[in-house]
Formats: structure tokens, sequence, C-alpha cells
């Protein structure tokens, strides 16, 4: 089942779920080697019945802010008991819209240390924390960016011998529109995306002129967008210039992943 399914033909290896967008039960249903979930705050957190069954066929990696009550190995921990021996964690230092005031105050690179020391196998999240995460030497769980084969090849080129992990929302259509209202707001949000962009525009499929330009342009470089076999070419891309894992976030929802 899995080399006729639609994450197979585009090359992905696991999926990315957010919680609040979607059951995330129903991924028991999507044939992918690994699973990984989002953190959008401890409300959100699947129960942990939903994780055991997930880790029944795949990899499930659950992502873990080392800055936030429940998941901080130098305080309160107390959320990790409710992850399943099966599961995985990313440690990740935590967006500061999941954060209190307090939490977003706490120091993240001794934080990552001691979690890895419990948790040797967690991957770590590299957004804001490139040098830190680096340093861990624990598998890179990095965003896709424009710049992302080059670093990919700069490390292996280095001596880097880890494991990297690219993450990119996937975009399985070759339409302008459906690709805006995808991952419009998405790219909108990068630095360098934003800077070019005209002032109060819109992202979406609304978007006219240099913002529509703009934008499919940042598509390109910070998703995975094109028919299953162009997002096929562009994960293998990617695994040429030395990434060992591509998770791929269903931009359009998980209906079209499903077996």
């Amino acid at each position: 089942m899995l080399t006729t399914s639609t994450v197979a033909r585009a090359g992905l290896d696991g999926i990315a779920l957010k919680p609040t967008e979607c059951d995330v039960s129903l991924a028991t249903s999507i044939p992918a080697e690994t699973i990984a979930v989002d953190y959008e705050g401890r409300d959100h957190i699947p129960a942990r019945s939903v994780l055991e069954s997930l880790s029944t066929d795949a990899d499930v990696f659950v992502t873990t802010p080392v800055r936030a009550d429940g998941f901080d190995p130098l305080g309160d921990d107390s959320l990790l008991a409710e992850l399943p021996s099966a599961v995985g964690r990313v440690l990740v230092a935590g967006h500061p819209a999941y954060l209190t005031d307090e939490e977003r105050e706490r120091a993240v690179a001794p934080r990552l240390g001691a979690a890895l020391e419990s948790d040797p196998d967690a991957w770590v999240g590299s957004e804001s924390v490139e040098r830190i995460a680096m340093a861990t030497g624990a598998t890179q769980y990095d965003l896709l960016s424009r710049s992302t084969p080059r670093e990919l090849r700069a490390l292996r080129a280095a001596g880097f011998e880890g494991e990297l992990a690219v993450y990119a929302p996937a975009v399985f259509a070759d339409e302008d529109d459906a690709v805006l209202d995808a991952v419009g707001d998405y790219v909108a949000r990068r630095r360098p995306v934003s800077r070019a962009l005209p002032e109060d525009c819109a992202t979406d499929s609304s978007a006219t002129g240099r913002a529509r330009e703009v934008l499919l342009k940042a598509a390109g470089d910070y998703a995975l967008v094109g028919t299953e076999r162009e997002v096929s070419e562009q994960t293998d891309a990617l695994r040429e210039a030395g990434a060992t894992t591509v998770v791929g976030y269903p931009a359009r929802g998980v209906d079209p992943l499903l077996e």
C-alpha cells in the first residue's frame, strides 16, 4: 500500500499534523513512515490512546517546547508522563505565541541539553536556535527555506554525519490560486518575504501585482509545491543535498493523503 500512496509518490518520508486543524487519529489511515505532531498549546496535545494507535505502524514524534511548563526538563515536566514510551520527541525552543511571558524568558540551551540527557534520540528543532541546535549533535529538524539545499551540502561537506530532517508545507496543486490559499499566509510571515511585500497586501488568492509575484516565488522556496511528481523531484533534490528525512505538512488538509 505504501508504494502507491500519495505520500510515497511525492517522496515524503513523513507527515506533520496540527491538532487544531485536523483529527490526528485520521493519520492511522495515512501510510507514512513518520508522523510528527506539532505543538499548538497544551490543550491540544492528542490523547495518549491516539498516540499509541499512531505508533503501531509509524514512528511518531511529538513537538515539546523545552521552555513550556509541562515539558521543562529543569522545572515542570509533568506532561512527559502522558506521552507513550514508543513516541519520540521533537525538542524546540517553543513559538512565543504558545508561551507565557515567564516561559519566553527561560534559557533554551541548558534545557535542550537536559532534555537530550534523558532522551538522546529526540530530534531538535532548529528554528530561531540554529547554532544551539547544531551544537547538540542530535537530529536536526529544519524548516525549508531558499537556502536549505546549500546549507545541507555545506554541513555534509564539513563532515556532519548526523541526521538532517527537513519540514515543509506540501501543496499538491499547480494552480496559483490554490497554492496561495494554502501557503500564502505562511510564506508571507518569513522575514525575507515580509520585507519584499507591499504594505497591507493580501496574501491569499486575492493577491495581485507585485504581492502575487513575490508570494508565488516564495511558495517555491519555502514549501513543496506542485503535482506529486514535481514534489517528488523536490524531495529527491533535498535528499541529494544531504537530507535524511523529509516531512511534509499537508497544507490543504489530510483528505488527499488518506488511503
